[in-house]
């Protein structure tokens, strides 16, 4: 429904039941439950900001989470589409990690790291990287996007493929990818790495 809104931040709370960011637009206040992560990354009262937003609708009530960053509301909608995931862990999970290291963390399939999050048991863990890694690099595109910074032998590389597979499940166009492929490749000294390419595909996008 709302992709993102732009506004005044009036009001900012960190509290026992969760951390809140509130932005004012059109006369209009939008209470946005939030990471901690984006909490102290947020401007100072009165300034503008801009908030990617996913609308939670349940039986009892409706509400709003927020993030700073697209991708981190991206992976958010991801995440809790898996069962047993609910909007409380998927917040848990990006404030214990950001979107591209947790991203990294699925496609190494490294589900101990992940138990570093509160709440998060080995069972649980195991079952998001089973679930998400179909979700990410198994998402199916009619043809590969045209890299140009590196050579022809390498285009195919698996790296660059899940990659690519990622940005594309997160709902980015052809054409940002392409550019964040090929601007991340010059930046990345083991282009063998997907967690490396995408962490600096992430930034680039984000700018």
């Amino acid at each position: 429904m709302y992709d993102y809104i732009k506004g005044l931040l009036t009001s900012k709370s960190n509290t026992s039941k969760g951390v809140y960011l509130t932005v004012e637009t059109g006369g209009i206040g939008y209470l946005f439950e939030a990471t901690v992560r984006d909490y102290n990354s947020s401007p100072q009262l009165g300034e503008e900001v801009k908030i990617y937003s996913v609308l939670l609708h349940r039986e009892d009530k409706m509400s709003l989470c927020g993030f700073l960053h697209k991708e981190a509301r991206d992976i958010f909608n991801i995440l809790i589409s898996v069962s047993g995931v609910g909007s409380k862990m998927a917040l848990t999970l990006l404030d214990e990690f950001d979107a591209s290291e947790l991203i990294g963390l699925v496609i190494e399939g490294n589900y101990k790291e992940l138990t570093r999050a509160k709440g998060v048991g080995p069972k649980l863990a195991q079952k998001i990287i089973l679930e998400l890694k179909d979700k990410l690099i198994n998402y199916q595109t009619k043809e590969p996007i045209k890299i140009t910074s590196i050579t022809s032998s390498n285009q195919n590389s698996q790296a660059l493929e899940d990659a690519q597979a990622v940005l594309i499940s997160l709902g980015y166009e052809r054409k940002e990818i392409q550019d964040a492929l090929n601007k991340a490749l010059l930046l990345v000294s083991d282009k063998d790495s997907a967690e490396d390419i995408l962490k600096e595909s992430l930034k680039i996008l984000s700018i």
